[in-house]
């Protein structure tokens, strides 16, 4: 039987994928943060796995104090340094290494694909550039490098919209800031599919844009999950609030980047789910 580790797999998109791969009929080794600590230990769960996703780090969406920046930052480029320099350790290297990024290094004055180098200069667009470097270490090392930009990845048991749909189904569900922010998505279900892609698919490496090509703004995908729903969207949450509640972090909800996947569609991927109805629609 086939093996992949996988780091952070009791985090949201790590049950999933978790599941997924079980399902496939592989091995799922779990790494976890005691084993980041110990390169021996760490060195033999990879020792001759098919595959090394990694998806540790801590969640993003808090207030960001300068102590949880920290942690935010330990959690993604120190947990990326400890993968790649125990591969180099291995005998028997994991086939390919599928590390984690997000669209928050994009700017948000236009729509951008992978071939954009123009990036926004911030905490959370340094803090992926930063992940991203680490992670790129693994191609010299042999190891094919696949790094997900992730978009926001919506799922009925977990991730933003298990955070969204209470309030909704309470007729208390309304547009963020300006409601025109954009909003950049893919379906868990095609979350799952691309990195079966990426696994099975040699010529699959680099960066990739884990968002449909289709994004919508903040106010659509309100009007979309309240007619979901059969819910009214009548109460704005305005940033000002929000800057209360998140301080800094709050350019995750008042912000947003219109993306497209273009390297994803040229790799052959197809997704199952495109448009937010359709995701909204296949969800609730």
């Amino acid at each position: 039987m086939k093996s992949i580790a996988i780091s952070g797999a009791s985090g949201f998109v790590g049950q999933h994928l978790t599941q997924f791969f079980n399902d496939q009929g592989y091995n799922v080794i779990k790494i976890e943060r005691k084993d980041l600590k110990n390169l021996n230990t760490l060195t033999q769960k990879l020792e001759g796995t098919e595959a090394l996703i990694n998806l540790a780090g801590a969640n993003i969406l808090q207030r960001w104090s300068k102590a949880y920046k920290k942690i935010l930052y330990s959690s993604r480029i120190d947990t990326t340094k400890s993968l790649v320099e125990a591969m180099s350790k291995t005998q028997n290297p994991p086939k390919v290494f599928i590390s984690t990024s997000a669209i928050g290094i994009y700017k948000d004055n236009k729509a951008y694909d992978e071939t954009s180098d123009t990036f926004e200069n911030n905490f959370l667009a340094n803090l992926c550039k930063d992940w991203e470097f680490e992670a790129k270490k693994a191609e010299k090392i042999n190891v094919r490098t696949v790094i997900c930009r992730f978009g926001i990845v919506l799922s009925s048991d977990g991730g933003a919209l298990q955070r969204m749909i209470p309030p909704f189904k309470l007729g208390l569900g309304g547009i963020i800031g300006t409601g025109q922010q954009s909003v950049s998505f893919i379906h868990i279900e095609d979350l799952k599919r691309f990195y079966f892609h990426a696994l099975t698919n040699n010529e699959v490496a680099g960066i990739y844009n884990m968002t449909t090509a289709y994004p919508t703004t903040n106010r659509s995908l309100t009007k979309a999950l309240g007619k979901a729903l059969n819910r009214p969207t009548i109460l704005p949450l305005p940033t000002f609030i929000v800057r209360l509640i998140f301080g800094e972090g709050a350019s995750i909800l008042t912000q947003g980047q219109s993306i497209r996947p273009k390297r994803v569609l040229e790799s052959g991927f197809k997704f199952k789910f495109e448009t937010i109805d359709e995701v909204l629609n296949d969800l609730l």
